[in-house]
Parts: C-alpha cells; structure tokens; sequence
C-alpha cells in the first residue's frame, strides 16, 4: 500500500477483532464439551483472527514498510492455530467418538454468521490496506468456508455416527490456514520489498 491506510479500515478491524474474541469463548466451550476437533480448529482460528485484528488496529499508524513487517509476522500468527489442531486431531485418532451433530451443527451455523459478517466488513478494504486489510480478510473468508465444512461435517456425523467428518474438516481447516499464512507473507515480503 502506497499511502495512508484507506478511512473506516481501523475501525472496521476494531468490530472484526471485538466479534471473533466473542465468538472464541462461545465455541471453544462448545468445542470442549462435545470433543469436536473442527471446531476446536475454528475456536483457536477466532481467538487468532482477533489477534490480527487488533494488530492492524495498533499497526495502522505505523509507516508502510513497518505495516508490510507486520504483515509478515500475521502470516506467521495464521499458522499458529495449526499446531493446536494437529494435536487434538492427534488426540482424536487415538480415541476417536462421534460429537454430537446438533451443537456440532450450531456451533458452525453461529460461526458462518460472525465469519460472514466479519468478511462483509473487511471486504472492501481488502485490496487497498495492503497485506495487513488481505490478512483480516483472508482469515474471515477462509473461515466462512471453514464454517460450511463443520456444517457439512454435522450432516455426515449425523447420518453416519463416525468421528472422521469432524477429523477430516478439523485437518482441512488446518490446510486452508496454511495456505493463507502463505499469501499474506507473500504480500508482506512484496510490500517490504518495494519500500
């Protein structure tokens, strides 16, 4: 980003960053009390997004290249969440059980809502705020696409009572994070580069 970050950015990143520390609390409970790996993966990728978020709150005033430094380290940050699902899918291969599909199924219609809203807020900033306005959006919309998985994921628990819908979304979420934590660096480094 050449200039200033665009107006409404840190605001818009204050509300994202408000909603997912929300949202966290509400499915890493759910996540707890019905042993779900794909939500767990989702509850830890809210607490990180609004990590983020508030990241770019703080780095918006910085200069471009300090931004561009950020966002090489919120790339970083987006991979964070890969650890702890690895390990809890780790725990799940060696006793897997089914979750229950309801609360498996509302705990991801909820979070498609907040990632929904979330992604509708950052969207259009996304290309004018640089790698740190592509990093809130990516994690919102990355989720949202997360968020139709563990619904997908209930459907399947529920028609079949096996434990790999959950494992499988739970390691796709994983996928999809990394994949994301790739670009974002890769728009930081571009960034930094040209200053």
């Amino acid at each position: 980003m050449a200039g200033p970050p665009p107006p409404g950015l840190r605001r818009a990143a204050a509300l994202v960053a408000a909603l997912n520390l929300g949202y966290f609390g509400v499915e890493a409970g759910l996540a707890l009390a019905i042993g779900s790996v794909a939500l767990f993966a989702d509850s830890i990728d809210f607490l990180e997004d609004a990590a983020v978020n508030a990241l770019i709150v703080v780095a918006l005033g910085w200069s471009a290249r300090k931004r561009a430094m950020v966002g090489a380290l919120l790339g970083a940050l987006i991979l964070a969440p890969t650890v702890a699902t690895a390990w809890t899918a780790w725990e799940k291969l060696l006793e897997p059980a089914a979750p229950p599909a309801l609360p498996l199924l509302l705990g991801g219609v909820g979070a498609l809502a907040v990632n929904t809203l979330c992604a509708f807020l950052i969207a259009p900033y996304r290309a004018a705020g640089g790698s740190l306005s592509r990093a809130a959006f990516l994690s919102a919309r990355n989720d949202a696409i997360a968020n139709a998985a563990i619904i997908a994921a209930a459907g399947l628990t529920a028609a079949t009572l096996s434990p790999w819908p959950d494992l499988v979304v739970g390691l796709g979420i994983l996928a999809l994070n990394a994949r994301a934590a790739l670009e974002v660096w890769e728009a930081a480094h571009t960034e930094y580069r040209s200053r």
